[in-house]
């Protein structure tokens, strides 16, 4: 019916239908325009529900609840704060990384009103009711997270010793011992490549102080995960593998449908010697605690792709020359890649065979750049800036004209070096420092000097000296089995193995054939055997990509890769624990010609692998991680 309308004819039914075609054009648009942001969702998914706010916004008030354990208090010497100061020290952490906690009692628990937390945390509890241990089992079983620390439940409310079956049902550990206050720290060593370590270096080293008395442990079952150990190759000469599986020192797993992490020290023990220990402690907080509320973690892994971890082969020249032949037919037949290192006089009593070992891998120097009685010497200092300078540059000359090739590492003929000494380096354009010293890690680590970026590499296994000198061990198949226990702990902690020889020592003839052992079973366990110029390249590239992941819905994730580097680095890997069951995994982008690298999804472990080819220099890759959860 037509309507004459300020003398126009207006068809209502034509403008009815108009504006609803609009209307529903509208709608499918915003559908589309929600698609684009939220991935394949239900309704139900981006309703602003307090539980889908949760995925936007890191707080969430009365998740976490916070055990203030009187039962324990009550065991402790009169007078004793212990209880108080641990709670205490878990508060000043939840507040710093603003996550809303109740302090809660031991009736909280006993009258099952714990319930309603997403996370337990127990701070000490070494002495729960039978009642607490029934609630907090059926607790975790049904999908709720416990954070422990030291020997949950092993004294009964009454203070009675009730044991370790806690502590073995829930967490699926065998206690092995305390560390006894002897010592006034124990060092202990973090893996690396894993959700709970993220974006902390690898092998890297808490101080722990004793006084607590911390746990040795260890992983009896598979659904509990070794995250660390005590054991310290610097100073004890046990056997490694067997030292490292029963000092576990933190474990992270699965009890029926819920999740704990367990510290087998107090985090009030935690010693730091700078405030960087106290940034990596807390990211080490942080991922535990993101792990236990099922929120995704994201890292690049420290190694191209498919190495676990990464070896380098570095022989040391010294007076005994004559070994080098023994040396070049064994890489002559093996192609394995080398680095050698040695000082200029040592080079100049034989420049004919330096140029024959250039033909299997590159050098780096030796250089005297002074000596100290020990690392806190105040009293002998080394030489100074000037002398360094040309005492290193006249060196690098000497060996350049004889190998004909750059020279780009040194190594302190002492171990020791210092400001004065990167300064140099920096001003020659040497690239890396290799030295004896042990550090708080099993990685390199930089420095940038007038902005230029120097790579430093510490000792991280026990070299020749050690094995044949020290040890006495002279069977090619002994030495060949030490060195082997080294690569099984560098592989277990996920860092680079530095394999150093000298060829007045495992150099020698009678010796040899356990170098030709120890770097085929480097091969054969997935370590990527490089030379030190290639190390150092993938390093630094690897550090300058920039790696940004964000949760926009129950069902996607947006990851985005960045390389700040002036060239472009190829075959890193993104490892994604999605922190949850999902289905049906797909990658794709909401940006044109992105291309979307090879990914693989392990549901056993909802773990999420991109494999970026090719990112050049500057060049910033976007993707969408979409999904469907399991459960919900």
């Amino acid at each position: 019916m037509a309507i004459k309308f300020k003398g126009v004819a207006v068809n209502w039914a034509i403008v009815l239908f108009s504006g609803l075609v609009l209307v529903v054009a509208a709608l499918l648009i915003f559908l589309l325009v929600l698609k684009a942001i939220y991935g394949n969702f239900d309704l139900k998914d981006i309703l602003p529900t307090p539980e889908n706010l949760s995925y936007i916004f890191v707080e969430k008030e009365g998740s976490v609840g916070v055990l203030y354990s009187n039962y324990t208090e009550a065991i402790l010497p009169e007078g004793s704060t212990w209880v108080n100061d641990n709670v205490s020290t878990w508060e000043t952490f939840l507040s710093g990384n603003k996550i809303y906690y109740d302090i809660i009692t031991d009736q909280t628990i006993e009258f099952g009103e714990h319930n309603k937390y997403d996370l337990i945390i127990l701070p000490g509890s070494k002495a729960l009711s039978d009642r607490e241990i029934i609630e907090l089992k059926g607790y975790v079983e049904r999908g709720g997270s416990i954070f422990a620390t030291g020997g949950t439940a092993s004294w009964s409310n009454e203070g009675k010793w009730r044991g370790w079956k806690f502590f073995t049902e829930v967490f699926g550990l065998s206690f092995t011992k305390n560390i006894e206050p002897t010592e006034v720290y124990k060092v202990h060593t973090l893996r690396g490549n894993i959700p709970i370590t993220a974006n902390i270096p690898t092998g890297y080293t808490l101080k722990i102080a004793t006084w607590d008395r911390p746990i040795y442990a260890e992983i009896l079952e598979p659904r509990a995960n070794q995250v660390s150990f005590w054991y310290d190759f610097r100073r004890e000469g046990k056997l490694v593998r067997e030292e490292i599986n029963k000092s576990a020192g933190i474990a992270y797993g699965n009890y029926g449908e819920g999740r704990f992490v367990w510290y087998g020290f107090e985090i009030n023990s935690v010693i730091g010697d700078s405030q960087q220990d106290y940034v990596y402690f807390e990211k080490l907080f942080k991922n535990c605690i993101n792990w236990l509320i099922y929120r995704p973690i994201a890292f690049i892994r420290d190694w191209p792709h498919p190495y676990e971890a990464a070896a380098i082969f570095t022989p040391t020249l010294d007076e005994n020359l004559s070994n080098t032949q023994n040396l070049m037919e064994l890489l002559k037949s093996t192609q394995f890649p080398s680095t050698f290192f040695l000082n200029a006089n040592v080079a100049n009593t034989s420049p004919g065979t330096i140029r024959s070992l250039s033909r299997y891998g590159d050098f780096g120097l030796i250089v005297d750049v002074g000596y100290l009685e020990s690392a806190k010497d105040t009293v002998n200092k080394l030489l100074l800036p000037e002398d360094q300078l040309k005492i290193i540059g006249e060196s690098k000359t000497a060996i350049e004209e004889i190998t004909g090739e750059p020279i780009a590492g040194i190594m302190p003929a002492y171990g020791f070096y210092d400001e004065s000494t990167l300064q140099a380096m920096s001003a020659l354009e040497i690239d890396y420092i290799l030295t004896d010293s042990l550090s708080d890690r099993s990685v390199p680590a930089v420095e940038i000097r007038n902005d230029k970026a120097l790579m430093h590499i510490t000792k991280t296994a026990r070299d020749d000296y050690e094995i044949i000198g020290n040890y006495g061990l002279k069977n090619p198949n002994y030495q060949a089995y030490t060195y082997k226990e080294d690569i099984d702990r560098i592989k277990f902690e996920g860092g680079l193995y530095v394999f150093k020889v000298h060829t007045s020592s495992q150099l020698q003839a009678p010796y040899i054939r356990a170098i030709n052992d120890v770097l085929r079973y480097v091969r054969e366990e997935s370590l990527w055997l490089t030379s030190i110029n290639d190390l150092k390249k993938w390093w630094l590239k690897k550090g300058r990509v920039e790696l940004e992941y964000r949760t926009s819905s129950k069902v996607r994730m947006e990851v985005e890769v960045t390389n700040l580097a002036e060239e472009p680095i190829d075959n890193f890997v993104v490892e994604i624990d999605l922190n949850k069951k999902v289905q049906n995994v797909d990658v794709s982008s909401d940006l044109v010609n992105t291309i979307i690298p090879l990914y693989e999804f392990r549901p056993e472990i909802n773990t999420m692998y991109l494999f970026i080819e090719n990112l050049d220099s500057g060049e910033s890759r976007s993707f969408l991680l979409d999904y469907e959860n399991i459960g919900e």
